[in-house]
């Protein structure tokens, strides 16, 4: 049976494979497996809860709140929220659980559900998977005034964007630049907009109308076409586009060229070391950023620490090293400083502030980098657990990585919630990437077919 959680809490399509009843039981068990790790020890817990402008995140939140007070946990609703608030008021409010509701990129049809434990951290995968385990049990209800206490907080979000315009120093400004944000008309349609608006920057908001089912509709930061056509014929500096739970951002440059999470990571790493900011003068990277970024890093006398693909994997290397900035090519970047999850506003702000301190556009700041040509193809219907003990595919992948050398490189990777293994390639031309990957993504679906 596969595992409920996935590298991102619970994932499903709304009312179908995420229905309230799961919702509720999710959150009852995960009230019982915190509190038997001793995190509400001697006191009354609370929890806070948040979602994206989904439709189904309106009954998905009832059931959710439903379970956590029915479990004797006192429960503050945030509203509509980007998911890093959600973990910022965590700790703000000194909560010992936090619950977000979201599907993050995916279309609207889906949604989920993830955890934070105090502090606004993701639950470890051992919490994970005991929570699972204690779904359906029957447990000894409270009563009278056991039951948790149920009250709604909005005015919340105004302590989150503060903290955004914060991190920025008092003495930071934006004014002077154009900016065009893409709002995926999801969860940052308004904290997104004020906290660059206070800034000083001058916003063209653009998917800022959230109505319960366009959220990520082709926008945001899976689809950027129309934030490319809009700083192009505004003649912006820059735009920014967020997810539908705004954890993660890419950019544009004033040309309409994307910058990507690789990039941003690039930028602000160099940015850090400058200030003394960049502890161990490391970046926290996955596998899956490209090579471009270490080649472009090492230049600069900065170490990438590489990880499993996720950003909880990231912020483990953070945690356990006191690493200050790690992130992902997607576009989730943690800057330790002020968040512990990914947060696109954050990000955005901060990649605005170094073209203001250097004075550069964003096309100069992102040629630090220079991207390699990167193939992935995705080789469906196999037996990825045999992917990294095959011998013909493991001597295929020894092969490919002796013709690259040190030009570049090749993963399998299989993935964490389908019968699939991605492969990568990059290489100093296309066609040699497109060459090795169609080699190697044909030797996979041959040795490894279902």
């Amino acid at each position: 049976m596969a595992r409920l959680f996935g590298t991102d809490g619970v994932r499903g399509v709304a009312n179908s494979e995420l229905t309230a009843e799961l919702a509720l039981d999710l959150s009852v068990a995960a009230a019982h497996i915190l509190g038997e790790a001793g995190a509400f020890a001697g006191h009354r817990p609370l929890a806070v809860v948040g979602r994206d402008p989904r439709a189904s995140g309106e009954f998905l939140e009832a059931a959710v709140v439903a379970g956590l007070a029915s479990a004797g946990i006192d429960v503050v609703r945030l509203g509509v929220l980007p998911t890093p608030g959600v973990a910022f008021l965590v700790n703000e409010l000194d909560a010992d659980l936090g619950v977000m509701i979201s599907a993050s990129h995916n279309p609207m049809p889906d949604n989920g559900i993830k955890f934070f434990s105090k502090g606004g951290v993701k639950l470890d995968d051992y919490l994970e998977d005991a929570i699972e385990a204690r779904m359906g049990e029957t447990w000894t209800r409270p009563t009278g005034s056991a039951v948790g206490r149920i009250r709604n907080d909005l005015g919340a979000v105004e302590a989150y964007v503060a903290h955004l315009v914060g991190s920025l120093g008092e003495d930071a400004s934006l004014q002077g630049l154009k900016i065009v944000i893409d709002c995926a008309n999801g969860a940052a349609s308004t904290t997104a907009l004020e906290a660059f608006a206070a800034q000083g920057a001058q916003i063209i908001p653009i998917h800022a109308e959230p109505d319960g089912l366009n959220i990520n509709d082709n926008c945001g930061s899976t689809h950027m076409g129309d934030l490319i056509a809009r700083v192009r014929s505004e003649g912006a500096d820059m735009g920014i586009a967020l997810d539908g739970d705004a954890d993660r951002c890419l950019a544009v440059d004033h040309e309409g060229t994307v910058v990507d999470g690789d990039h941003i990571l690039a930028i602000l790493a160099v940015a850090m070391k400058d200030e003394h900011r960049l502890h161990s003068d490391t970046l926290v990277a996955t596998v899956m950023s490209n090579l471009g970024l270490i080649n472009a890093m090492r230049e600069h006398g900065i170490r990438v620490d590489q990880t499993k693909v996720g950003d909880r994997y990231v912020l483990e290397s953070m945690n356990a090293n006191g690493f200050a900035l790690g992130g992902e090519q997607s576009g989730h970047v943690i800057i330790a400083e002020f968040a512990n999850t990914g947060d696109g506003t954050l990000t955005g702000l901060h990649l605005a502030a170094r073209m203001v301190a250097t004075g550069k556009s964003l096309k100069e700041l992102a040629s630090i980098m220079t991207v390699l040509p990167q193939v992935i193809i995705n080789v469906r219907g196999v037996d990825k657990l045999r992917a990294g003990i095959d011998n013909h595919v493991q001597r295929a992948v020894a092969a490919a990585a002796r013709e690259l050398g040190d030009t570049g490189r090749v993963l399998l990777r299989p993935s964490g919630t389908e019968p699939v293994v991605r492969v990568m390639v990059e290489a100093p031309t296309d066609e040699q990437a497109r060459r090795i990957a169609d080699d190697l993504a044909e030797t996979v679906r041959t040795r490894l077919a279902l």
